[in-house]
């Protein structure tokens, strides 16, 4: 069965913040030669990987608000030049908006279970992703979406 990890967006004020982040790191790689791989790099390396693995994705809290989610592809854990033991966490680099929640902030990442989880945007309001992020988040407070 897969999990997924929940995780803090910091510096992204939308899911459009983190697809040109995801987009401009993309850019970068490739004129250095490398090939573009969007990573996340955490302290922690999750005792359930393998179930990460297999379907799970990395959901992003942004603002106060679950908003958005990218599947996880890898994980790699490593030793930085410090001796300290970090994760990277290899995901798609596949925005999906997810149906927006409230969220309070937090330390690190948690996991997700699938039954707790968001559902894709998608599922929940066909054609709410073509809405600009404002209008969006108005209409969550609302209680609309």
């Amino acid at each position: 069965m897969s999990l997924h990890l929940l995780k803090l967006c910091v510096g992204c004020e939308s899911a459009d913040d983190l697809k040109g982040w995801i987009k401009e790191r993309a850019a970068q790689q490739k004129k250095r030669g490398a090939k573009p791989e969007h990573i996340h790099t955490t302290r922690m390396v999750p005792k359930r990987a393998e179930e990460l693995i297999e379907g799970g994705s990395l959901y992003w809290v942004i603002k106060g608000t679950i908003t958005c989610r990218e599947r996880i592809l890898a994980i790699r854990p490593f030793v930085d030049k410090d001796g300290i033991g970090r994760c990277r966490l290899v995901l798609d680099g596949k925005v999906v908006l997810v149906e927006p929640r409230p969220f309070r902030a937090f330390q690190g990442w948690r996991y997700l279970a699938v039954t707790e989880a968001p559902r894709d945007l998608d599922r929940v309001a066909p054609g709410a992703k073509n809405m600009p992020e404002t209008l969006r988040r108005e209409l969550r407070d609302l209680g609309l979406l």
